[in-house]
Order: C-alpha cells, then sequence, then structure tokens
C-alpha cells in the first residue's frame, strides 16, 4: 500500500475486514518476526461496538489473525479509556476479554502505565510507555462524530496512548493542537478504520449509523481529511487536521485519487438501515442500493437538514433503476437514465450534497 492510498472495502463483517485489509495493506511484508507489535481500537467508554462508540474485537480479531498466520506473535492490545471510564471495565464489556484469551494476545491498560516525557516541535508531552517500547503500531480507531471536534479517528484515537494527566491537559489547552503536536510525535505504522456502524453525531454512541465501510491507510491526515468528506464535513472544518499536515503528520486528501475501492458495498435489505436511516426514508425512492451509496446519500441528507436547505423532493437511487429513464434527481452511476445524476459509484456525501443544492 502505498502512503497516499486508502483502501477501501464493504460488507458487513468486522472478521473479514480486519484479516482483508490486513492482508491486503501489504504494510506487514516488511515487519520482522519478532517485532513487538500494538493494536490500539477505540475503546473510548464501556459500551459494546453495536451502539457505535468502539471498535468491533471480531475487527481486531481478523488482523490478529491474518499476522498470527504470517508468524507474527509478539501482538498487544492497548488502550486507555476516557478520564471517568476504567480500561478493564472497557475491555470486559467490549468482548476484548475474550478476544485475548482466545488469541493469547495480552492486554496492557494504559490508566496503569507510567510515562515517558517526549519533546516535538511546540514542546513536551508525556506519552506511554508501553506505547513507546512497541516495534509497530496498528492504530484501529472508529468512524465516528465527536460533540466536541466534530470527527474523531485516525488522528484522535491516539489520545489513548497518553496518561489521564495529559488527556486533561489536552481538553484545557483546546484539543486540535495538542492531538496535532501528538501526531508529530508518534506514528503508527498502519491505521485500519472501523466504520461498520459508528455514530455520526457522539463519540459515546448510541445513534449508530450503519455504513458497512472498512478502511486501511498509513497517512492518518489523508485517512481523516477523507474521513470528513464521509461525514458531510470538509477537512477544514476540523482544525487538528490542517494543524497536523503541518507538523509533518500527514498530508491532506486533495482529490479521490487516493481511494482504492477493493469491493463494492452490499445491496441492502430495503431502505431502512438504522433509526437516523429511517428518518429520511420519506425523501428517498429506493431499489436494491448497495449500502456505501445509500449511506453517502443519508449523510448528505443529515448535512442538508443541519443547514436548513433539505427540500421535501424524493430522489432516486439503486441498481434497480439501472439502464432505465427516471424523472427525478438519481443518485450514482446506475441512474444515468434520471433526468438529472451525481456522478461516482459510490458518488461522496459532499458531492452529494452540491448536487441537490443545486
Amino acid at each position: 500500500m502505498l502512503e497516499n492510498e486508502i483502501l477501501n472495502w464493504f460488507g458487513t463483517d468486522p472478521f473479514e475486514a480486519g484479516y482483508i485489509l490486513m492482508e491486503k495493506s501489504r504494510q506487514w511484508e516488511s515487519w520482522d518476526k519478532n517485532d513487538r507489535i500494538g493494536i490500539k481500537p477505540n475503546l473510548v467508554v464501556a459500551k459494546k461496538a453495536e451502539y457505535g462508540a468502539t471498535t468491533h474485537p471480531e475487527f481486531a480479531a481478523g488482523a490478529i489473525t491474518f499476522l498470527q498466520e504470517q508468524g507474527f506473535f509478539n501482538i498487544k492490545i492497548m488502550e486507555g479509556s476516557w478520564v471517568g471510564e476504567r480500561t478493564d471495565r472497557a475491555f470486559k464489556i467490549c468482548g476484548y476479554n475474550d478476544l485475548s484469551k482466545k488469541y493469547n494476545v495480552p492486554l496492557v491498560d494504559l490508566q496503569k502505565d507510567k510515562s515517558i516525557a517526549c519533546t516535538g516541535t511546540n514542546g513536551e508531552y508525556l506519552l506511554c510507555n508501553s506505547v513507546m517500547e512497541l516495534d509497530r503500531l496498528i492504530n484501529m480507531p472508529v468512524l465516528k462524530g465527536h460533540c466536541q471536534t466534530s470527527v474523531t479517528c485516525a488522528l484522535k484515537n491516539l489520545k489513548g496512548c497518553i496518561p489521564d494527566s495529559e488527556k486533561r491537559r489536552y481538553h484545557r489547552e483546546g484539543l486540535h493542537q495538542p492531538i496535532a503536536d501528538l501526531n508529530e510525535i508518534l506514528r503508527a505504522d498502519l491505521i485500519l478504520v472501523d466504520g461498520l456502524q459508528g455514530d455520526p453525531g457522539f463519540e459515546e454512541g448510541g445513534n449508530p449509523f450503519k455504513r458497512n465501510l472498512f478502511l486501511a491507510a498509513v497517512d492518518p491526515v489523508l485517512t481523516d481529511s477523507y474521513v470528513t468528506t464521509l461525514l458531510g464535513l470538509n477537512p477544514e472544518d476540523v482544525p487538528y487536521i490542517g494543524k497536523a499536515a503541518i507538523l509533518g503528520a500527514g498530508s491532506v486528501m486533495s482529490n479521490d485519487s487516493a481511494i482504492n475501492y477493493l469491493n463494492k458495498g452490499e445491496i441492502i435489505e430495503g431502505s431502512k438501515q438504522s433509526a437516523l436511516a429511517d428518518r429520511f426514508r420519506i425523501y428517498i425512492n429506493e431499489k436494491s442500493a448497495c449500502s456505501a451509496c445509500y449511506a453517502s446519500l443519508v449523510q448528505a441528507l443529515i448535512s442538508l437538514e443541519r443547514d436548513g436547505d433539505l427540500s421535501g423532493e424524493q430522489v432516486f437511487i439503486g441498481q434497480g433503476y439501472k439502464d432505465k429513464s427516471v424523472i427525478g434527481k438519481g443518485i450514482g452511476v446506475c441512474l444515468k437514465g434520471a433526468s438529472s445524476f451525481v456522478e461516482g459509484c459510490p458518488p461522496s456525501p459532499k458531492a452529494i450534497q452540491h448536487f441537490l443544492e443545486t
């Protein structure tokens, strides 16, 4: 996988996603079999992944299975939940205790770890010892929204690698610059993003949205700038992305050439995906739509509603309309026969939003 590439895999099986993306990334080919490998999921709270806040344990299991099949056995899972939550409780409730036993992979509670001072361009920061002792770090965030920073994914997920005292400091300093500074100091060797059903509006979950998407990348800035578009935002809406780019942590995505689709979205069962998606069904005329295209449309409708630009006009989507004439607006290349349509397979939420605004 290239530095400026993002692998997209659509599906509903997080184990398969973790296995395939680990394999297709090819990052492991240059690793030594004795390397100390750390896997950093997002277990910010003690809630099962189905709520849309935490990394599916099966996603981590898929990556671990592939690594062990290649002869990598010095693997640990590391996390430090947010202040007010106990990591050991999150490990248990989120299913990582069972994962640890099944694959003989130790769990490291970074809340109980010692810390070491590291210096970056903007000063000194404390990081957990166990993370800094690794040879390889695999960052496994959730694609989801955040009440303070709008988005949390690859860059912000590394905040779990610092002691609680530093987490309080980051909030005092407004989060954005410290997150960027952290990513100048600490760089993951691989990013595997769980976008199966992250909550697009709240980091604690509660309103999961089935996107059925998983990503692999090595550039956290590229990853997060892409993720913002999936959530109906722009990279400049999340200041820590640009700040991290300035510090050399990666490059902001400038066009879609970075996106490498490994497969296509599965056809969804009707148009009801979640309570969030269900709210917009009255605006959608759907026949055999792929999950990826449908998720982009719903995210665009969310953004239009937020901006007060949501009209009552129905739009058409799905393979059931392929090669047919349709009077109205269509979403994706399957709707070439519509009065007008937005290109893409799938089109991005921002592209759909712009199309529906005009």
